[in-house]
């Protein structure tokens, strides 16, 4: 007898990667008009600048896992360093050319070593380190942020989400995510998403008695 979980885990990707493609390539047209000085607004990721961040985007769709072993042994298993190499390798001489670069990987479907749905959660925190401080607002579908919010309850992978919310019961008020017990965060799943992932000013988005308890999680690594 074959074992089906390959074939199980190909099928979950095939469904994941379009709403991967759907997100980088609302986030391409977002950006196409932004002026110089836009491209050089901080982010919400600290010490970046919206352009840097996405060119990290644009190196985690052209990396794969041999390319992401090499640079890692090259960085002699410096993660950050590894990610800051890449980074500096995706962002062009100008930002016409580090939007172009990442227009040009929307479609893609290389990736790390990673879940295909960590690619989509980091696809759309980034997308909001980028459109939150740019004062752009995206109308992501509640189905996709749900799928996202639930794989970071349960992982801690990439960034500490699960550990985060220890303890605490999340409720989204617009659609159908639960999970935890303990003192209640309550809000839209975006900025659940973005507070579990340690983006703290979502916190200003959401009530209940655990929000506070969680703001002081935000820099948990």
């Amino acid at each position: 007898m074959t074992d089906p979980e390959p074939k199980a885990r190909s099928s979950h990707a095939a469904d994941i990667w379009p709403l991967v493609h759907a997100e980088r390539a609302a986030l391409a047209a977002d950006l196409a008009d932004l002026t110089d000085e836009q491209w050089a607004t901080p982010s919400l990721c600290t010490g970046l600048t919206v352009r840097e961040v996405l060119a990290h985007l644009t190196a985690g769709a052209s990396l794969n896992s041999v390319r992401w072993l090499a640079g890692v042994i090259r960085c002699r298993f410096d993660f950050d360093k590894q990610v800051a190499m890449r980074l500096a390798e995706q962002l062009g001489a100008t930002a016409a050319e580090t939007h172009d670069r990442f227009r040009h990987v929307i479609t893609s479907t290389t990736k790390p070593p990673l879940p295909v749905m960590a690619l989509l959660g980091e696809t759309i925190v980034h997308a909001e380190d980028i459109r939150r401080p740019l004062g752009i607002r995206h109308n992501y579908p509640i189905e996709t942020l749900t799928r996202v919010a639930g794989y970071y309850q349960g992982s801690d992978l990439v960034v500490a989400a699960k550990r985060r919310i220890v303890n605490l019961r999340l409720v989204a008020n617009d659609g159908p995510f639960t999970t935890g017990s303990g003192p209640l965060v309550s809000g839209s799943t975006l900025a659940l998403v973005m507070a579990t992932t340690g983006r703290s000013v979502y916190c200003d988005e959401l009530d209940g008695d655990g929000v506070e308890i969680l703001r002081d999680r935000r820099d948990m690594t």
